[in-house]
């Protein structure tokens, strides 16, 4: 049976009515009081588009290259922790349904199939997102086993040397595997459907870590281990020994501000990432889309400028390609789709965005992405760029 959506608000319902709060909140809130998490999507509002007419929009192409690598369109699907708790084998799931429309997947650190589980279930490289952690060892073999696996990219998360404030995860009491108390009990009864495609799978906890570190055997090890791993040191020179580790392409994520943008453009990146987490690190810091276009202008063409956070639409990619960004990622669009039906719903994510950013191309009257630019914006109240 299709899956009915027109738009991601749809698969955004679905996957709530099916994922365990827990795993639902943990995709779709901020940390703090949320206000960052709100003002990533509520801020791209006020950026209105210039309508043109009467141009031949025949023979569109949305086709782009990210990091030197051919796209269909310049999005990317963004890492997320704990795919494999939306739906069993998440992360695999997602994948396959990015190298169905020609896109970047992204494999968090901190997801429940490991490197080794994705690498044997797609055919096309997939790009490997990194945290800094104390325990360079482990990074080490991360890389080690990333390069193995023929990820095409590697993505270097900077903002998360303390964790943030979460909330909902606290008093969800998150954990995967999921702790058993009365509270997750009602939770996994009231998703029967969730709990009977999670029972036949064996992927309930972080496989890029267990089996990978000798002192976490369990899951209290486990949970102290990782919140411990967190490097409060990591400085720009700890770009330079993942970069002597690592030759293929690099990302660095987690760029807020135009002074960091330019001392990345200066370390041998390939690309850098304008995002403030999701909303899920420092709330009370701008929206990235605030920022966007003040970054591009400082880095002069240096390194690509790529965007994540509040992006909810093919409109809303549009609009951070006018205001200068090479490449877009989603990450909730596709976690509900993810939730809501997991590689049907990915894939739907992806081919509703596709279709909202090649009608709002044409609207504009643009027939490629090259093309586009800040001539596309008609009105922009929050004086961005």
């Amino acid at each position: 049976m299709s899956l009915n959506a027109l738009e991601i608000k749809d698969l955004y319902k679905l996957a709530k009515k099916r994922v365990p709060k827990m795993f639902f909140d943990y995709v779709d809130t901020g940390s703090w009081s949320g206000s960052t998490y709100r003002s990533n999507e509520e801020d791209f509002k006020g950026i209105k588009f210039k309508q043109r007419v009467a141009r031949d929009m025949t023979g569109r192409s949305m086709v782009s290259k990210m990091v030197g690598q051919n796209v269909s369109m310049p999005v990317a699907l963004a890492p997320i922790g704990m795919c494999g708790m939306q739906y069993p084998d998440g992360e695999i799931h997602s994948a396959r349904a990015a190298e169905t429309h020609g896109i970047p997947f992204t494999l968090s650190t901190m997801s429940i199939c490991s490197i080794e589980d994705v690498s044997e279930k797609v055919e096309k490289p997939f790009w490997f997102q990194l945290y800094m952690m104390r325990n360079r060892d482990f990074m080490h073999s991360l890389i080690k086993r990333a390069r193995v696996a023929n990820c095409s990219a590697l993505m270097v998360t900077l903002d998360l040397q303390v964790m943030g404030q979460r909330h909902n995860d606290i008093r969800n009491d998150l954990s995967a595997p999921p702790k058993f108390n009365f509270n997750t009990i009602k939770q996994f009864i009231s998703r029967p459907r969730w709990c009977l495609r999670m029972i036949g799978n064996r992927k309930y906890t972080f496989r890029n870590i267990m089996g990978h570190v000798d002192e976490v055997t369990n899951l209290s090890s486990l949970a102290k281990w990782t919140l411990d791993q967190f490097d409060p040191t990591l400085t720009w020179d700890d770009i330079d020994w993942i970069r002597e580790r690592w030759p293929g392409k690099l990302i660095l994520k987690g760029i807020m501000d135009n002074e960091d943008a330019i001392i990345a453009s200066k370390i041998g990146a390939d690309a850098i990432i304008v995002s403030n987490h999701g909303g899920r690190q420092l709330d009370g810091a701008p929206s990235s889309i605030s920022v966007l276009s003040g970054i591009v202008e400082s880095v002069k063409g240096k390194i690509e400028v790529h965007f994540d956070g509040g992006v909810r639409s093919g409109q809303d990619v549009l609009r951070a390609l006018c205001l200068g960004a090479s490449g877009v990622y989603i990450g909730r669009p596709y976690i509900y789709g993810l939730g809501a039906a997991g590689e049907e719903g990915v894939s739907k994510s992806i081919e509703i965005i596709k279709k909202e950013l090649d009608l709002t191309m044409a609207l504009c009257g643009e027939k490629s992405i090259p093309n586009i630019g800040k001539h596309n914006i008609a009105i922009n109240p929050h004086g961005y760029g």
